[in-house]
């Protein structure tokens, strides 16, 4: 096996050059100014140290590069994971407290190894069971829950709550308590980047501004608040008079930190690390898979699971928190020109330059700020509009969604996306239990087959034809044996009934044995039983079994050729399915 396949900084490194160089750096300085507000307030979101959304996207960023397969990727804090850890080391210790960022720490280290040994065994498909209703319904309640725990700082209150109705409760209770300043920061700024995020790029362009610095000015809109906010607390006092600010941040490098390995501890994190894991790694490879696609890139899924896990322990040992691929920094990172992951690496180091620099200047920055700048980017993420679109198109769909919406907003995240998950995959057992199946009859004049009650189609009293659009397994097996037997009691002169399988992608040891039962009761009732269109795989598999040697009738290539041989047609029979070694349809129809 190559190394590049495990390093993939092994095949763009070689090719670097000027060019890309200037390209890359271009889009870090653009990122590391975006990036510095919204990693401090993703830290406070968490219940972290500002400082802590600093180091998570230093080391990260710098691994990430070597690891990572995405070319524009841009890993750190983001919104629906940093809930998320909120929620699951609040239940371990208070926030502020040297437990709390310990927990921090150990659910980072957690969930970078599980990505990691998940991207080494290759489980990448596992995320394919996080359907995409559920990852909206989940998101859409992640950003209402993350909206209203912000509102406390924007009003100036204390307000507390774990699920969205507690959060309402607790802010109508406080809403005595507002402070006018913080409340005159808070909603100034919401409206501002509002205003940036739906008009300044138009109005920029209006005034002959070119559409790639217009789009660079709006996205680092926060900047300009964060630099306006901050002089104006500290020119007008503003903080000795209740407004809220960050307050000393240490400047320096991440430390080097070892989380702790207390059995008890672990135990207790290891779910919201595997929910964390798994949501960050849909949310990476999304957003991974979109931007690669714009440019005819690919990326791989299993090596971004080691790509991202090696990150997260990476902040793990540098004082970080759980970190993911964030869909905002990664299309400012993409439309800024980042050609190779040293974008972020070179990220890393401007975020290294203001650790060190500038935090004496963010001292004075309103938390009212953030919190502005963390409901504006989350209520982008409520998409009521796709709730109505699944509802519309597939209510099982829309069930999953509403029920992951409702647990969330009612009960908290880990519940909500729990419910989804387990919603959805009963809704697939439940709906692959009863496939939909067709008797179908011949379209006239030619060789095709369609279902008898949407279409004028050939049919014979002697002969039905079931096509079932499912692969069969245990979950389906016993309603295949009522589907058959109930077509064989309702048509008296029935001779022959032959089960098209060409949607039949497995059948599984549950489903053979109903197909023995089947063949054994339509042998005492005088039908036999025929098979066409069986896939290659499939038949592999029935040539060797003791029912393909019972079976009464034979295996045809098409559904054509049973049509055709068993109305007497043609003299061209099929193979019997014991016969299938010496006969021209060993393979099946593929």
């Amino acid at each position: 096996m190559s190394p590049k396949r495990y390093l993939p900084i092994l095949q763009w490194l070689p090719g670097y050059g000027r060019a890309t160089l200037a390209s890359d750096l271009l889009a870090a300085v653009i990122v590391t100014i975006m990036l510095i507000p919204q990693s401090l307030a993703y830290a406070m979101l968490a219940g972290l140290p500002p400082e802590v959304g600093l180091y998570a996207s230093i080391a990260p960023l710098a691994v990430y590069a070597v690891f990572g397969t995405s070319r524009t990727l841009a890993v750190g804090p983001v919104a629906v994971v940093s809930l998320m850890t909120a929620a699951a080391v609040g239940q371990i210790a208070p926030q502020g407290s040297p437990e709390y960022l310990g927990a921090a720490l150990v659910l980072a280290l957690m969930s970078g190894l599980i990505l990691t040994l998940m991207g080494i065994a290759r489980l990448g498909f596992l995320a394919n069971f996080l359907s995409h209703p559920v990852i909206s319904g989940f998101i859409t309640a992640s950003g209402l829950i993350i909206a209203a725990s912000q509102l406390k700082h924007v009003l100036g209150v204390e307000a507390s709550g774990h699920n969205l109705l507690e959060l309402l409760v607790s802010l109508g209770g406080s809403l005595e308590g507002v402070n006018g300043p913080t409340l005159v920061i808070g909603f100034a700024v919401l409206a501002f980047l509002h205003v940036a995020r739906r008009w300044l790029k138009h109005g920029l362009g209006k005034l002959g501004i070119p559409a790639r610095p217009a789009d660079m000015l709006t996205k680092a809109a926060p900047i300009l608040a964060v630099a306006v906010t901050a002089l104006a607390t500290w020119s007008l006092g503003l903080d000795a008079q209740g407004v809220a600010v960050v307050g000393t941040v240490p400047a320096g490098l991440p430390p080097l930190t070892l989380p702790g390995f207390d059995g008890e501890l672990w135990g207790q994190l290891f779910v919201s690390a595997l929910l964390i894991s798994v949501i960050g790694f849909v949310e990476s490879v999304s957003v991974g898979q979109t931007l690669a696609a714009k440019r005819r890139q690919r990326i791989d899924p299993d090596q971004e699971l080691v790509g991202l896990g090696t990150s997260n322990i990476a902040a793990s040992l540098t004082g970080g928190m759980p970190v993911t691929g964030g869909f905002a920094r990664s299309v400012v990172n993409f439309d800024a020109g980042a050609e190779t992951p040293a974008a972020g690496a070179f990220t890393a180091v401007g975020i290294a330059v203001a650790a060190l620099l500038l935090t004496p200047l963010i001292a004075y920055l309103p938390i009212a700020t953030l919190a502005a700048t963390i409901i504006v980017a989350v209520l982008s993420l409520v998409d009521i509009k796709a709730m109505r679109h699944t509802w519309n198109y597939s209510r099982s769909d829309a069930l999953a969604m509403f029920a992951t919406v409702g647990v969330t907003l009612g009960h908290g995240v880990e519940s909500g996306i729990l419910a989804g998950v387990g919603l959805s995959l009963a809704l697939h057992l439940y709906n692959t239990s009863r496939p939909h199946s067709a008797v179908v009859g011949r379209v006239p004049g030619t060789e095709h087959f369609r279902n008898v009650k949407r279409h004028r189609v050939e049919t014979d009293p002697r002969l039905a034809i079931l096509r079932v659009d499912e692969s069969l397994y245990f979950a389906n097996s016993r309603y295949l044996e009522d589907l058959v037997m109930s077509l064989a009691a309702r048509e008296p002169g029935l001779e022959h009934i032959v089960l098209a399988c060409q949607a039949v992608n497995r059948i599984d040891a549950s489903a053979l044995e109903s197909l023995e039962a089947i063949n054994t009761r339509l042998r005492d009732a005088g039908v036999k039983l025929h098979l066409a269109e069986v896939k290659g795989p499939v038949m592999d598999r029935l040539k060797h079994t003791d029912f393909c040697h019972d079976m009464t009738g034979l295996v045809f290539l098409s559904t054509f050729d049973a049509w055709r041989y068993l109305r007497g047609e043609t003299q061209s029979p099929g193979t019997s399915c014991g016969g299938v070694e010496s006969a021209p349809l060993t393979m099946g129809t593929e």
